[in-house]
């Protein structure tokens, strides 16, 4: 099967959205921006052995890489548009693709998000990277800087249950209803999309968490110029991760990494009326923290002292040093 044919058999499905003039097919896509709108791009990369294990099943595949990368978009507060994807695959084998086509497609529909190019190459590893585009109303961009001494932390879901998931991919035991759970987790973010939309309003910053809570709150402190405590009792966490892990499960919840929830930094005032959104789009969101003056990132115990020996998160090079 060539390139071509391949994009034609396995991709079209996924390949039609608003703003789409020119679509797949053509050496560029043409889109169009709606009116009063700002354009939003991030992309994200998988590749086997760093993000997942070989063997991981493609629908599976395709879930975690779209949902990882739309939850940048959820993170800027913005409406998921158009998707470009770039596979470099061993062989063309129709038994992968087509359930990774599948998936995609049918979570592109779910999302509001149209496949719109890309690039297939063949490779002597498997690597897919997802470029993601969505819109916002100009000027109104969530972004990381903003936040303020005196504002709250908040975090949506909960944390550390997808490393937990990759635990029991790593380590496999005994199936059970936290293990099917848990790598649920791993594979299937969801990306808070509305929810972000709709908190926008109350916001001062924001980002997801995909490197862990402690590594991705201090991209915020770091260009806010700001400090942050983080209350470890207050950390949301899942009776699944308690109940499997339970003398990992702090410490996962800050520094597991790819939960792919979002970390926001709210006014105090705002706080109500935010946990309120939440809870009327059925989301669970916690109150971490505080942003203080006095910088550093500091976590503390039920009595307030602070606790030393946390991992910050994970950082690609920084592993290989």
């Amino acid at each position: 099967m060539g390139e071509f044919e391949l994009i034609r058999q396995y991709f079209r499905r996924a390949a039609s959205g608003p703003g789409v003039r020119e679509g797949i097919g053509d050496d560029c896509a043409v889109l169009q921006v709606p009116p009063g709108q700002e354009l939003v791009v991030s992309i994200d990369t998988l590749v086997e052995g760093t993000h997942f294990l070989p063997q991981t099943p493609p629908h599976c595949l395709a879930e975690r890489l779209l949902g990882a990368a739309v939850s940048d978009l959820a993170a800027a507060a913005a409406t998921p548009a158009w998707l470009t994807l770039a596979l470099t695959l061993p062989q063309a084998d129709p038994d992968w693709l087509e359930p990774f086509a599948a998936r995609l497609a049918e979570r592109c529909h779910q999302l509001g998000i149209a496949l719109v190019g890309g690039d297939t190459t063949r490779g002597p590893n498997l690597v897919l990277s997802a470029q993601v585009h969505g819109w916002v109303d100009a000027g109104q961009a969530l972004l990381r800087r903003g936040a303020q001494p005196g504002d709250r932390i908040l975090v949506s879901g909960t944390l550390g249950d997808s490393r937990a998931g990759l635990e029991t991919l790593l380590y496999p035991d005994t199936p059970s209803d936290t293990t099917d759970w848990l790598q649920q987790r791993f594979y299937c973010p969801e990306p808070r999309v509305a929810l972000a939309r709709a908190l926008r309003p109350h916001l001062h910053a924001g980002l997801d968490i995909s490197d862990g809570l402690l590594a991705d709150l201090g991209h915020v402190l770091q260009v806010s110029h700001v400090g942050a405590e983080v209350e470890l009792g207050c950390l949301p966490l899942s009776d699944a991760l308690c109940q499997r892990f339970p003398e990992q499960a702090q410490n996962w919840a800050l520094s597991g990494g790819e939960d792919f929830e979002l970390c926001l930094v709210a006014p105090e005032q705002s706080v109500e009326r935010c946990l309120q959104i939440a809870a009327e789009q059925g989301v669970r969101l916690t109150s971490v923290g505080r942003i203080t003056a006095a910088q550093g990132l500091r976590v503390l115990d039920a009595q307030g002292r602070p606790q030393t020996g946390m991992s910050a998160g994970y950082d690609h090079f920084k592993e290989m040093s």
